[in-house]
C-alpha cells in the first residue's frame, strides 16, 4: 500500500513515498559512557520525527533485554541484522577485548564486512585530544566512508537528519522531483520496441517528430528525456512498458456502467483496463463510446458514414487524458470513470497545482503538467495540447452539442462531470439507435452490434469501420463490435478461413442486412 506525506527539509517541499514495509534499522554505534546522552537523544530523535520515524527503526544496545549470550556475539549479530551504522566517534577508544580491539571498532568492521551503509560523526574537542586507537579507528573510516565533524548536539542532529534524508532520496523513497521523472528499478528489455517504433511513426505524423523511422529506442528515449543517468525513469514504464502495472499496479483505469444516477452495486458493467497510458486512453474512450447515445446519417455528404455520439468524443478523450497525464501516481488509488443516466464522471487521483482552482479552469489558464516527461510524448503524438486548453476544449465541445457546462471539483480527488443529452435533446435527433432492437429480432443483440451494422456500407476494412466508430482501440473493436457481430453472424469475412488475411475485409450477411433495414424502419417510426 503506498501514500505520500509532506516534509520540509532545506527550504523544499518534499514528497514523500512511503509503503507498509518494515522499516530500515540504524544501529548506533559509540563509546556508550561518552556519548550517553547522545545516544539516547538520537534514539527520540529519529523515532519521533514525522519524516524519519516513517522509515526508521533506531537501535541501542543497550535497550536489548538481557539474554543467555556472550555480548560480544549479541552486538555484531545486531550489527549483521541492521541496514545502516551510524558510528559516534569521540575521544575515548572504550572497552578492550582480549585481543585489545573495542566493541565499537568491531562494530564497524562488521558493518564493513557486510556492506552495510555507515554514516560516521566525529566529534571534535579542542581542549582534548581523542587516545591514539580511536584516532587510528576515524582514520580507517575516513578511508572507506565519508565522516562528518560535529562540535555539539545541536550540530549533530541537523547532520544526521540531512544524512538520512539523501539516504531516502538515493533510494528513491523521497523525491524532489516530479514522479514521472524518477527512475525505476528496470530495464529496456522492459519496454516494447513496437510501441516505441509506433510511436515515432505517429509523433513525426502529427507533430513533425524530428527523429527518423527505425531510431534505436534508446536514441527515441533520450530524446524524450526518459534516461536518468542511463537509467530508466518512471515515464518511460507508463509510456512503453511492456507491463506498466507490474512497475506501478493502481496505474489502471476503472470503467463503470449504472444504468441509474447514483452508484449501486451490483454494477451492470465494469471493467479494469491496464496498459500504456496511450492504451488506457484508448480503452477508457471506447468504453464510454460503447454505451452512450449515438446518431449515424448516410453517405450523402461523403463516403464516409456520418456519426455523431451523444457527449463528443474529443470530450469524453479529452478529459480522459487529462485524468491519466496529470493524476498523483504516488496514489493507490486508480483512474475512475463512471458513466450514469444522466452524466459522465471521471475521478483523478491527485490535486491541482496551488495556481489553480476549478473555477480559474474555465478561464485561460498556463498549462502545470504534474507530470511533464509523461506529458510531452502524450503532446506528440497528438493526444493532448500543451497551452492549458484541455478544459476550455471540454466546456465548448458539450456547448457545441447542446449539453450542460461540464463542472470541474477538486475533492478528495478531482471530478470532471460531464453531462448526458437530455430527454428533450434525445427526442429530437433523427436516426438516433436506441438500446433495445425490435421485437423481431429474437437474439441479444448489443448496442455496438446495432452500430456496427448501421456504419457498414459494402466491404470495408477492419481500420476502416474502427475510424467509422470513431475507435482507437483495436482490441476493444474486436471484443466489443466486431467478434460479437461475426459469431452471431451479422457480419461476415470474406476470407473466412483466413480471419488474420493481410486483404480481410467484412460485409453483412443477409441476417446483417434484415436488421440494418430492422433498425432504420425502427428509427423512421420514431
Amino acid at each position: 500500500m503506498v501514500g505520500y506525506a509532506l516534509a520540509a527539509f532545506d527550504n523544499t517541499v518534499l514528497k514523500v513515498e512511503h509503503h507498509q514495509m518494515r522499516r530500515k534499522k540504524i544501529f548506533i554505534s559509540s563509546v556508550q559512557k561518552e556519548f550517553a546522552e547522545e545516544r539516547q537523544m538520537l534514539y527520540a530523535y529519529i523515532n519521533n520525527d514525522p519524516l524519519l520515524g516513517i522509515y526508521f527503526e533506531p537501535f541501542l544496545f543497550e535497550n536489548l533485554p538481557a539474554f543467555d549470550q556472550q555480548t560480544n556475539i549479541a552486538y555484531i549479530g545486531e550489527v549483521a541484522k541492521s541496514d545502516i551504522y551510524l558510528g559516534l566517534f569521540g575521544i575515548e577508544y572504550g572497552y578492550e577485548d582480549e585481543m585489545g580491539v573495542s566493541p565499537t571498532e568491531r562494530e564497524f568492521d562488521e558493518a564493513t564486512k557486510k556492506n552495510k551503509v555507515r554514516l560516521i560523526y566525529v566529534k571534535t574537542d579542542a581542549k582534548s585530544k581523542c587516545k591514539p586507537k580511536m584516532n587510528n579507528l576515524i582514520k580507517k573510516a575516513s578511508l572507506e566512508t565519508v565522516r562528518k565533524r560535529f562540535n555539539s548536539s545541536s550540530e549533530l542532529l541537523p547532520n544526521v537528519y540531512a544524512s538520512l534524508v539523501n539516504y531516502l532520496k538515493e533510494n528513491e523513497f523521497i523525491r524532489s522531483v516530479p514522479f514521472d521523472t524518477a527512475t525505476v528499478n528496470a530495464k529496456i528489455k522492459d519496454l516494447d520496441e513496437i510501441k516505441i517504433a509506433d510511436f515515432v511513426e505517429l509523433a513525426r505524423a502529427k507533430r513533425n517528430f524530428p527523429l527518423p523511422l527505425k531510431s534505436k529506442p534508446e536514441m527515441v528515449l533520450t530524446h524524450l528525456n526518459l534516461l536518468a543517468d542511463g537509467k530508466l525513469t518512471n515515464a518511460s514504464i507508463l509510456l512503453f512498458g511492456k507491463l506498466p502495472q507490474r512497475f506501478f499496479i493502481s496505474s489502471e483505469i476503472k470503467c463503470a456502467h449504472f444504468h441509474g444516477i447514483e452508484i449501486v452495486k451490483p454494477i451492470p458493467s465494469y471493467q479494469v483496463y491496464k496498459g500504456d497510458v496511450f492504451q488506457l486512453v484508448n480503452q477508457a474512450v471506447d468504453f464510454v463510446l460503447s454505451k452512450v447515445n449515438v446518431t449515424v446519417g448516410t453517405r450523402a455528404i461523403s463516403n464516409q458514414v456520418p456519426i455523431k455520439y451523444e457527449i463528443p468524443r474529443e470530450a469524453v478523450a479529452e478529459a480522459i487524458v487529462n485524468a491519466i497525464a496529470h493524476r498523483d501516481y504516488t496514489s493507490h488509488g486508480s483512474v475512475q470513470v463512471m458513466l450514469f443516466k444522466d452524466r459522465l464522471e471521471i475521478w483523478n487521483p491527485g490535486h491541482l497545482p496551488l495556481s489553480l482552482s476549478p473555477a480559474k479552469l474555465r478561464q485561460p489558464h498556463s498549462s502545470i503538467p504534474a507530470n511533464p516527461l509523461l506529458a510531452e510524448p502524450m503532446y506528440l503524438a497528438g493526444y493532448i495540447e500543451r497551452m492549458g486548453t484541455g478544459t476550455g476544449d471540454i466546456i465548448r465541445l458539450c456547448k457545441e452539442a447542446g449539453l450542460k457546462e461540464p463542472e470541474f471539483k477538486q475533492e478528495e480527488d478531482f471530478k470532471v462531470v460531464i453531462w448526458r443529452t437530455n430527454k428533450k435533446l434525445t427526442e429530437q435527433v433523427t436516426e438516433q439507435v436506441t438500446e433495445q432492437v425490435t421485437e423481431q429480432v429474437t437474439e441479444q443483440v448489443t448496442e455496438a452490434i446495432n452500430r456496427i451494422v448501421l456504419v457498414l456500407e459494402g466491404n470495408m476494412k477492419r481500420l476502416e469501420l474502427q475510424e467509422a466508430l470513431g475507435l482507437k482501440h483495436r482490441e476493444s473493436f474486436r471484443d466489443l463490435y466486431l467478434n460479437p457481430a461475426i459469431k452471431l453472424k451479422y457480419i461476415e469475412r470474406m476470407y473466412p478461413d483466413n480471419p488474420n488475411h493481410p486483404r480481410q475485409e467484412y460485409k453483412l450477411s443477409s441476417k446483417g442486412v434484415n436488421l440494418k433495414k430492422q433498425l432504420k424502419k425502427s428509427v423512421k417510426k420514431k
